[in-house]
């Protein structure tokens, strides 16, 4: 037997890769039986780490190259994930954790609440809806963040539907996830999209009052909104994982799921760079 054939060859690392230390984080959320299980034939990092490339990438499901796991054991186990909301309770932990690492209280007072149309595919065409004021058949991402633009909440509609009308779920979800007592958050901003009293009224039903940042008079070209740009850079930031930036999905619970897969990645790299900065 040559060198060449003794010699195991080294599995290509991509920028996508979870590192050792977020690993240690998210291992305990991720493991559904003991990693040893007989069960269990390929790595769970691994295919941890092809669900990360194909979400930072865009690639479909069945183009995930060959050195991980094979793509049906990867859309399985992810599906297996997203349902027992192991991405969801990763979001919480972390966004906890950033808010006291960064001086806050643990749980926001605060929030705030956007909509982002997504262009449809073949995939998600049968339950698109035509978006009037863009332009553009779709999806529609509802979301809340916190002050500091962390992940609270996220639904996923027919592009047609109205941000004012999913504002009832969308404070349900709020307080659900802001602690026990159910009426953490106080106050939510919103833009001139969630005008109305039908709005205000499904807000205060779950101890929330809206307030409606509104355009300038004078405006002149881009006007950034005071406390609104918070949610509007933390669309940009989900906008670097290509496969957000379309509907690709079939199902919206993959869609929302996704999405939670993509704010865990850049909750847990903003932690640990919290982390560095203070050690």
């Amino acid at each position: 037997m040559t060198t060449q054939e003794t010699t195991k060859k080294p599995k290509k690392r991509y920028p996508s890769d979870v590192e050792d230390d977020e690993w240690r984080f998210v291992a305990p959320y991720l493991t559904m039986m003991t990693l040893d299980a007989i069960q269990r034939k390929y790595d769970l990092r691994e295919v941890f780490n092809a669900l990360r490339y194909l979400v930072k990438t865009g690639a479909p499901w069945r183009y995930l190259p060959n050195n991980f796991p094979p793509w049906w054991v990867v859309y399985q186990q992810t599906q297996r994930w997203l349902k027992a909301g192991c991405f969801e309770d990763m979001v919480d932990d972390l966004r906890e954790l950033l808010r006291v690492a960064l001086g806050k209280k643990a749980q926001p007072t605060v929030a705030i609440y956007d909509g982002q149309t997504l262009q449809s595919t073949p995939e998600s065409g049968d339950r698109a809806g035509f978006d009037g004021h863009k332009m553009k058949n779709g999806s529609k991402i509802h979301v809340a963040v916190d002050s500091l633009g962390n992940l609270l909440a996220l639904l996923v509609t027919a592009a047609n539907e109205q941000e004012r009308d999913q504002v009832a779920e969308l404070s349900a979800q709020v307080q659900d996830v802001t602690g026990d007592t159910g009426d953490s958050v106080k106050l939510a901003w919103v833009d001139q999209g969630y005008t109305g009293a039908d709005a205000a009224d499904a807000a205060k039903e779950h101890g929330i009052e809206l307030e409606v940042i509104k355009l300038p008079n004078a405006k002149r070209g881009f006007v950034l909104l005071p406390r609104r740009w918070v949610v509007e850079r933390t669309l940009a930031w989900k906008s670097r994982f290509r496969r957000l930036v379309r509907d690709y999905e079939r199902l919206p619970e993959t869609v929302a799921g996704l999405h939670f897969v993509a704010f865990a990645c850049l909750m847990l790299a903003r932690l640990l760079a919290c982390h560095t900065t203070s050690s």
